[in-house]
């Protein structure tokens, strides 16, 4: 069958859609990832160790970047490297503990970047304790943070719902 001259004329006029338009899509995906890069710093601070199990309390602030010491059954960390093992603090009597002291003056004069100049310069210490240290070995921590210049000293628990 023949085709009139109007079809003809109607085919070559029609513009056919070859390509899918990614403008709107590009816009939507940006949106996303300025979203999330905003966002991503809005997790906790602290991550607990699998080790490492701590009291539970009706916390109202969130934790804010500072040094952290942690207290395992076993180990006692400072930034996350092994200063001096907890059966020693048990049985030192001295109040002062010289390994945490020069660990954190060589934190106050190795800073690397505008973050750990932050922290340092903070002069607060967040302690991660295992529930079963007992109290005097923390109060020996904190007692020679108190004497490193670092007054401020929080003490990590895990939050749970308030009894209201």
């Amino acid at each position: 069958m023949r085709e009139s001259r109007r079809i003809r004329r109607m085919n070559r006029s029609r513009k056919k859609v070859t390509g899918l338009h990614l403008t709107a899509l590009m816009d939507v995906f940006t949106i996303l990832v300025f979203f999330l890069l905003a966002n991503s710093s809005s997790n906790e601070v602290l991550s607990t160790p699998k080790h490492i199990k701590l009291p539970d309390s009706v916390v109202e602030s969130k934790p804010r970047e500072t040094v952290v010491i942690m207290v395992s059954p076993e180990m006692v960390l400072v930034q996350g490297e092994a200063v001096v093992n907890t059966s020693v603090l048990l049985e030192t009597k001295s109040e002062n503990i010289p390994e945490i002291t020069q660990k954190l003056d060589l934190l106050e004069r190795n800073i690397i970047s505008i973050n750990t100049q932050s922290v340092v310069s903070s002069k607060e210490v967040t302690i991660l304790a295992d529930k079963t240290i007992p109290f005097n070995v923390l109060k020996k921590i904190m007692t020679t943070c108190t004497g490193s210049g670092y007054g401020r000293i929080s003490l990590a628990v895990i939050q749970k719902a308030s009894q209201t």
